[in-house]
């Protein structure tokens, strides 16, 4: 007589908790910015302004030479160069900067409107450019300058600088070296308080949650995930006691060829504030969480076990630097920089199609 199974429902383990893993050693990976060996072109700075102090901050730091600051209000371009480059050329005259064959490369921070006829500019004179983001407000304006890139034989990049970011850096290399296998979903979710544009000019910006901040995280994920999106939906919400004017809420879920990505923009936290990531592959995922977008600690775990790097640097400087870096060891090496503006137009392909979404109501293809 065969004995009967007694076994209940409430005997079975259905439970969703992991078993603890052993502490490893954290993988040594190269996410902080890295210098060209000998190439040390001059710089010239077009646009001077309040975002231009992280630019200069970091190129003095990394010991770069930028020969000229150009603005088209002379007072603010002094300004800067007696701040952080004493020496440099101060100038409201950007066709006086072309003329200067010495200037090799050129940081164009002005404001979009501006920026497509001063990089198309600077290409046809021959220049290697470092785009300020967003890139450019129309697609076919950067593919267009993306090929005009390409017939002069320059390099042009953008000014992603979330990609050099401590945290964000090191997952990336990290799925780079192919530590989690294929990526399989991406999350980020992040939580701060946004009010302090109320007053400024960005209050007038109404989808810059997703437009001006979010567009860092639309290109992580592209850099995490390749062009896998296939469609996009987005919603916009604003918080009851908000002071600012734009919506400083978003949502936003991307799905992937083979699997998925979200993000969840709270800018209404007054108190409490967190910034995670986390990155789920078939053969590990990636961690990242803290208090801010400075203060981050990351965890990998696979089979082998769990590691915590000890992180060095922070988003600003590293940012900053790590985007001009990239630049010139592209130069230097004679390769595509990983911030070339042909990949950002993928990047701004999933942001625009995020901001069409959310306008509309509906989920958009890429």
């Amino acid at each position: 007589m065969t004995e009967k199974n007694t076994e209940t429902v409430s005997d079975l383990d259905y439970s969703l908790s992991a078993a603890k893993a052993k502490k490893i050693d954290a993988p040594r990976l190269p996410y902080r910015p890295k210098n060209p060996v000998n190439y040390r072109p001059k710089i010239g700075l077009i646009g001077a302004g309040g975002i231009t102090r992280s630019h200069l901050s970091a190129y003095k730091a990394a010991g770069y030479d930028v020969a000229v600051i150009c603005n088209r209000t002379l007072e603010r371009a002094e300004q800067r160069a007696a701040e952080f480059y004493p020496d440099a050329k101060v100038t409201t005259n950007f066709e006086e900067v072309l003329a200067d064959e010495s200037i090799e490369v050129l940081d164009i921070a002005t404001h979009p409107a501006e920026r497509v006829s001063l990089i198309e500019r600077a290409l046809n004179a021959g220049r290697h450019v470092l785009s300020q983001k967003p890139f450019v407000l129309d697609i076919e304006v950067g593919r267009r300058l993306v090929d005009l890139a390409n017939a002069k034989g320059v390099k042009l990049a953008v000014n992603q600088n979330g990609r050099w970011a401590p945290h964000m850096s090191y997952m990336r290399e990290a799925v780079r070296a192919g530590l989690i296998g294929n990526v399989n979903s991406v999350h980020c979710d992040i939580h701060w308080n946004h009010n302090w544009i109320a007053g400024t000019p960005f209050d007038d910006i109404n989808d810059l949650i997703l437009s001006d901040f979010g567009v860092h995280w639309f290109d992580f994920i592209l850099s995490i995930t390749g062009c896998r999106a296939k469609s996009v939906y987005a919603r916009f919400a604003r918080s009851v006691d908000q002071t600012a004017k734009p919506p400083l809420f978003a949502q936003v879920v991307i799905e992937l060829e083979a699997g998925q990505a979200s993000l969840i923009f709270d800018g209404g936290t007054v108190i409490g504030a967190r910034d995670s990531t986390f990155i789920a592959g078939s053969e590990g995922s990636l961690e990242s969480i803290g208090s801010d977008l400075d203060n981050q600690q990351v965890k990998l775990t696979t089979q082998r076990g769990e590691s915590i790097p000890d992180l060095k640097g922070n988003w600003f400087k590293d940012g900053f630097h790590g985007t001009m870096a990239e630049l010139l060891c592209a130069i230097e090496e004679e390769r595509t920089p990983l911030n070339d503006a042909a990949r950002n137009l993928s990047s701004l392909e999933l942001c625009f199609a995020a901001l069409r979404s959310a306008e509309e109501g509906v989920s958009v293809a890429i």
